[in-house]
C-alpha cells in the first residue's frame, strides 16, 4: 500500500510560474483531438462529462464568474491548488492542477488549447499533457443567456493514460463528475460572495 500511495503523490507544488525551455505550442499533449470541447460533438474512445449549473444572474455576475475561471480563482476556491505561467487562460497557458491532502497530491499537468473572451461568453479549455493521469480536454465556461441568468458548463472527454486511473476503472468519470459539481458550488459562491 505505501508503493501505491508514493507512486500516486507528487510534490507539492509551490505557487508561481513554472518555467519550461522554449517547446512547441502542444508539443506536450497526450491526446490527439486537440480543441474537440469547443466543437458540438466529443470524440469517441472516451468518457465525456457534460454539467451546467446556473450560478447567478445579470452582466455583473457573468463578469464576476468569468473572471473566477479564467484566472484560477474558481479552481482555487474549491480547494485545488494552481501553478500557472500565466495570471490569466491564454491559448499555450501551461497549468498544473493538484488536488490531495498533505503528501498525497495528484498533479494534473495541463495547457490552455482555446479561450472565449466574448460580449456573453468567457471561458476556457485544456488538454492533458505528458505526465498527466488521463488523457483527454476539459473546458470550463459561463454563459450570459438572453433572460439574464448566467450558466456556469463543464465539458470534457477523458480516458485514463496510467496504470492506476485503468485500475480505478469507473470510479475516476464518477469523481470527474461530482469535482465538475463542486466546482459549480464554487463559482456561485463566488458569484453571490
Amino acid at each position: 500500500m505505501a508503493r501505491l500511495i508514493r507512486a500516486l503523490a507528487t510534490p507539492d507544488p509551490t505557487p508561481g510560474p513554472t518555467p519550461e525551455p522554449a517547446r512547441a505550442r502542444g508539443a506536450d499533449l497526450n491526446y490527439a483531438e486537440v480543441g474537440a470541447t469547443g466543437s458540438d460533438s466529443l470524440p469517441a474512445g472516451y468518457h465525456h462529462l457534460h454539467h451546467t449549473v446556473r450560478v447567478g444572474r445579470g452582466r455583473e455576475s457573468f463578469e464576476t464568474a468569468g473572471a473566477a475561471v479564467t484566472t484560477w480563482q474558481m479552481h482555487r476556491a474549491s480547494g485545488a491548488r494552481v501553478r500557472s505561467d500565466a495570471v490569466r487562460a491564454e491559448p499555450g497557458v501551461l497549468v498544473e492542477v493538484s488536488l490531495g491532502v498533505g503528501p498525497v497530491r495528484f498533479a494534473a499537468p495541463c495547457e490552455v488549447i482555446w479561450t472565449a473572451y466574448e460580449k456573453n461568453r468567457t471561458g476556457f479549455a485544456y488538454g492533458t499533457r505528458v505526465r498527466h493521469p488521463e488523457c483527454g480536454e476539459e473546458s470550463f465556461v459561463v454563459d450570459l443567456h438572453p433572460d439574464g441568468s448566467v450558466w456556469f458548463t463543464v465539458t470534457a472527454f477523458s480516458r485514463p493514460a496510467v496504470w492506476y486511473t485503468r485500475l480505478a476503472g469507473p470510479l475516476v468519470p464518477r469523481l470527474q463528475h461530482a469535482y465538475a459539481r463542486h466546482l459549480g458550488r464554487t463559482l456561485r459562491r463566488l458569484v453571490e460572495g
